[in-house]
């Protein structure tokens, strides 16, 4: 595993669940905002699923991946193993206590939590991701 797997001196690339409800949408939004904070830089996880050959590739050679799912249905990181894509950090909103909901209403405080655990994740020595042999998807922050 690797650990500090988004520290400034490393590229990191940042995909999240865009999903039709609230938790994917905060997924969305949190990987907007880390990109503009700095943080790393959001990648286009619908040409990644899609196997459009140049995002495939360059998302299994970035330094670092870090993958957002709003839900424990986990379609981001199930797509990035589809591909075949390391992923070095990973969260699953609901996992912070926030609840599903099939709309799109959300508050910046939500955000902001999902925000702090994606950089508490990834300057974490957990950092981890899904073990194949398990039934569903790991989490470092969760």
């Amino acid at each position: 595993m690797i650990s500090e797997c988004c520290s400034s001196n490393k590229k990191t690339m940042i995909v999240a669940c865009s999903g039709a409800s609230n938790v994917g949408q905060i997924s969305n939004q949190a990987a907007v905002e880390l990109t503009r904070e700095g943080f790393g830089k959001m990648f286009c996880l619908a040409a990644v699923g899609a196997h459009l050959n140049n995002f495939v590739v360059s998302a299994q050679n970035v330094e670092n991946l870090v993958a957002i799912d709003g839900c424990p249905v986990g379609c981001a990181i199930r797509l990035l193993e589809h591909a075949e894509v390391p992923v070095s950090a990973y969260l699953v909103v609901e996992n912070l206590g926030i609840k599903k909901s099939m709309s799109n209403i959300f508050n910046a405080d939500e955000v902001e939590k999902v925000k702090a655990a994606v950089k508490g994740c990834c300057n974490s020595s957990a950092s981890l991701v899904a073990d194949k042999e398990a039934s569903g998807p790991s989490s470092c922050c969760g």
